[in-house]
């Protein structure tokens, strides 16, 4: 097996068939993404929203393990800051050149497939990091997707601004790589069939659906990481906030009709925040513990109510 195949696959020896669990608005897979998207039909996805495994080598299952156990591997595991415990961050500065390339290779056949099952002018929004977001945004372009920005979503983490390990006294003043402030999404359109106004008209996308009448759709969102309840309902190291999701999930669907897909599900965020805005959703994920959590946490998820600030407040 070359390394692209081990990457595509997690090398996750349970995942012998298909398991599917579906709700009231979503149906969700345990199950290849990439399997699953060969046999899709064409034409048949109207949005896709999704946080790849963007660095590749920390969801394999050697990786994971190292997480559990809390040393080790790509995975930092952050010291207590200000009393507060903080979530593993992946360390994307450790990907040589072999794992760059499989990078491309991996977000080259995602862009292909998606290609082949999204409608003209349906939108994809791919979560990135800045130190490898040209891996993903090129082999999209390549693909024939045209680039419509960036969502930039301004969250701090523990990411970057450390001092040069085992020299930090000697250099105090040095950091090694800026602190983190923000997370880029890539924007993409597959093209639309004529002007925007007939592809809406035809396949209901092609633009972004507006926050409301007098106010459009922005391209940088405020967005703590997620705390609290939703960890509590949803323990993944990648969990993204539902008051981030919510907002770019609504934002996929222009006329408020159609299939979000996420190949990628993890525990299911993007699917709860489908579920809030009344849309319909397709979730994917290769990894069998990561699909039963979503199971169990999509319903909790997409039923918290948020504060004014984002907030966990409680379920409905």
């Amino acid at each position: 097996m070359n390394r692209l195949d081990d990457l595509l696959t997690y090398s996750y020896p349970n995942v012998t068939k298909e398991v599917a669990c579906s709700g009231e608005l979503f149906l969700i897979f345990n199950t290849n993404a990439f399997k699953w998207l060969e046999s899709a039909e064409s034409n048949s996805i109207h949005a896709v929203v999704t946080d790849p495994p963007y660095g590749l080598l920390e969801y394999t299952p050697t990786e994971l393990e190292k997480l559990k156990n809390g040393r080790g591997g790509v995975w930092r595991i952050p010291p207590s800051f200000d009393g507060c415990l903080r979530s593993p961050l992946p360390r994307f500065t450790v990907l040589g050149l072999t794992e760059k390339k499989a990078l491309y290779e991996f977000f080259t056949a995602l862009a292909k497939h998606l290609m082949h099952v999204l409608v003209p002018g349906a939108h994809a929004f791919i979560a990135t990091n800045p130190l490898v977001s040209y891996l993903v945004y090129n082999p999209f372009i390549e693909a024939g997707f045209e680039k419509r920005g960036e969502i930039i979503r301004v969250v701090q983490t523990l990411r970057g601004g450390d001092r040069p390990k085992n020299a930090h006294l000697e250099f105090s003043d040095v950091t090694v790589i800026p602190r983190s402030c923000w997370e880029p999404w890539g924007l993409f359109r597959k093209p639309c069939e004529g002007r925007v106004q007939d592809n809406l008209r035809k396949w209901g996308t092609g633009g972004l659906k507006r926050i409301s009448p007098k106010e459009p759709f922005k391209d940088l969102i405020i967005s703590s990481p997620a705390r609290g309840l939703e960890r509590e309902i949803a323990p993944h190291p990648s969990l993204k906030p539902q008051h981030f999701m919510r907002q770019i999930v609504k934002a996929s669907l222009p006329l408020g009709t159609g299939t979000i897909l996420d190949p990628f599900m993890g525990s299911g965020s993007t699917i709860a925040a489908a579920c809030f805005n009344g849309y319909k959703s397709v979730g994917l994920e290769i990894n069998h513990e990561y699909y039963k959590l979503a199971k169990k946490a999509i319903p909790r998820l997409a039923n918290i109510k948020l504060n004014g600030d984002g907030r966990n407040g409680s379920t409905k």
